[in-house]
C-alpha cells in the first residue's frame, strides 16, 4: 500500500460483521478461562492481553499503523513523547552507560537526558548536529550504547544529517534513535537513511488536533543486537524476571527490542497511552498525509513572506534556499519540511511582546504542530525567568518567535502576521 492508504487503512482490518472503526477497548483487564492460559502470557509463551498497563488491543492496532508508515518491524504506544524518548534509550542503556546525542534536541528531552537520566547513572555527551565525522567519532566511548537526534529539531529547526549520524553509530556498534515528530513519516522515513529506532510525540502532527497526548516507538528490526551481546545484555542474555527468556532468541531481531520495552519498562513504569487517546490518535492519522502537505505549504509560504518583511530581522526554515539546512532538507525532506517557522522581530523583546499582543488568527500556546495556527514567544513565556544574556546563552534570543502554521488559508496567516508586525 502507498503511504496515504496506510494512513487510512493500516493497522486494523475488520472481519465480516466487525466494527469498521478501531474499537475502543476501554478495559483495564481481560478474562481467561484457566490460570494456565493466563500463565502462558506471563511467561511470554502466548500472544494476548491481561492488563492494559502493559498492552491494549486498541493501542496495538494504532501502533501497527504507525509501524507500517515508518516501515518498521514492531512498535508500541506510550503516554507521551517524553515517555517514548525515555523508553527508547533506557531500554538499552542503564546505570554506567553512555549515550551520544545531538545538542539541538527539544529542551524537554535535553533535560530528561542531562538531568534526570544522569541521576539514574546514564551519561550523555551532546554534540553539534553540524559536527564533523571526526568530532562525532570522538564523542563515543567504550560504554556508549546509542546515538539520539531529531529529524527536525524543536525549536532550533536544525535538520539532522541522518546518514552521517547512522554511519558513526554503526561504526561503533550502536543504534541510531531518531525523533521524527516534526517531519512525520509523510515527509521523512529515517529507516531509509540508516536509522534503527524512531520515536514520535504523537501529540503533535500525528494527532493534529490538540486532543490527546501520546508517544510512539518504532523499531526497524535491522540492528543486530546479537553482534554485541556485551553491550546489550538485556536483549541478549536471559531475563530472570520472565523465567530466563532471551529476547533476541525468542522474538528475533524484528521483535526483541519492542517486546523487552513492553515486558519490562511498560510493566514497571506503566506509561501507557489510554485507549481513548489511541482512538483519537488514529482519527488524526487517517488524514495525516493530507494535512502534512498543507502544513508544509503554509510553512513555506509564511517563511518566504517573513523573509521579505521589513520588521523581521531573521527567519529559520529549512525550506528557504538561503537557510543553513536547505541542502539537507532537499535530501531528507524533498516533499516538504513542516509547518513550524522561527523568526526574529526587529526591536527585540519589547517589539516581540507587542507583536504577540496584536495577533488575531494565531493562538498563543505552548503547543505546536496543530490544525490551528499557534505561536509562542519563549522569552516572555517558557523562558521568562531568564534575562537577555541568559537567553542568548541558551540559544533562544529575546526576539525569537516560534510560529506553527496550521491548516488555515495562508493568505489569512500572512495578513495577520503583517498587521501584528507593523503594529509592533
Amino acid at each position: 500500500m502507498k503511504t496515504g492508504t496506510k494512513c487510512v487503512q493500516g493497522g486494523y482490518t475488520p472481519k465480516n460483521g466487525e466494527p469498521r472503526q478501531i474499537p475502543i477497548i476501554q478495559s483495564t483487564t481481560f478474562k481467561y478461562d484457566t490460570s494456565e492460559a493466563m500463565g502462558k502470557l506471563f511467561d511470554l509463551e502466548a500472544e494476548g492481553y491481561f492488563y492494559t498497563r502493559l498492552q491494549n488491543p486498541t493501542n496495538d492496532a494504532v501502533a501497527a499503523k504507525i509501524c507500517a508508515l515508518e516501515g518498521g518491524s514492531a512498535a508500541m504506544l506510550t503516554s507521551s513523547g517524553q515517555a517514548a524518548s525515555f523508553y527508547s534509550v533506557f531500554n538499552i542503556a542503564s546505570c554506567g552507560d553512555h549515550v551520544v546525542a545531538s545538542a539541538t534536541i527539544y529542551g524537554g528531552t535535553y533535560n530528561l537526558f542531562a538531568v534526570t537520566m544522569k541521576r539514574m547513572g546514564v551519561e550523555f555527551t551532546f554534540v553539534s548536529p553540524d559536527c564533523t565525522e571526526e568530532e562525532l567519532d570522538a564523542a563515543f566511548r567504550s560504554n556508549t550504547r546509542a546515538v539520539f537526534g531529531e529529524t527536525i529539531a524543536n525549536p532550533a529547526l536544525t535538520v539532522l544529517d541522518i546518514e552521517k549520524f547512522a554511519a558513526a553509530a554503526h561504526r561503533h556498534g550502536v543504534p541510531l534513535i531518531v525523533d521524527n515528530t516534526f517531519a512525520t513519516p509523510i515527509n521523512c522515513r529515517p529507516f531509509e537513511w540508516g536509522a534503527d529506532i524512531v520515536t514520535h510525540s504523537t501529540t503533535k502532527y500525528m494527532d493534529g488536533h490538540g486532543a490527546g497526548v501520546g508517544g510512539c516507538i518504532v523499531d526497524s528490526g535491522r540492528f543486530d543486537w546479537t553482534k554485541y551481546p556485551e553491550k546489550f545484555p538485556g536483549l541478549c542474555t536471559p531475563d530472570e524476571s520472565y523465567h530466563g527468556v532471551t529476547y533476541t532468541e525468542r522474538f528475533g531481531l524484528g521483535g526483541a527490542y519492542i517486546t523487552k520495552a513492553t515486558a519490562q519498562l511498560m510493566r514497571d513504569f506503566g506509561s501507557i497511552q489510554s485507549p481513548q487517546n489511541a482512538f483519537l490518535l488514529n482519527l488524526g492519522l487517517e488524514s495525516l498525509h493530507v494535512r502534512m502537505k498543507r502544513h508544509s505549504e503554509n510553512g513555506q509560504a509564511v517563511a518566504e513572506f517573513l523573509q521579505g518583511h521589513p520588521n523581521v530581522s531573521w527567519v529559520k526554515f529549512a525550506g528557504l534556499p538561503g537557510d543553513k539546512y536547505h541542502a539537507l532538507a532537499r535530501k531528507y525532506l524533498p516533499d516538504g519540511v513542516c509547518g513550524v517557522v522561527s523568526f526574529g522581530v526587529k526591536g527585540g523583546r519589547p517589539a516581540a511582546e507587542a507583536f504577540m499582543r496584536r495577533l488575531k488568527v494565531a493562538a498563543i500556546e505552548t503547543h505546536v504542530a496543530d490544525a490551528r495556527t499557534c505561536c509562542l514567544h519563549p522569552a516572555s513565556a517558557t523562558h521568562r525567568q531568564m534575562n537577555d544574556a541568559e537567553l542568548c546563552a541558551a540559544g533562544v534570543s529575546p526576539d525569537l518567535v516560534r510560529y506553527s502554521c496550521g491548516l488555515e488559508d495562508a493568505a489569512d496567516l500572512m495578513a495577520d502576521l503583517d498587521q501584528a508586525l507593523r503594529g509592533a
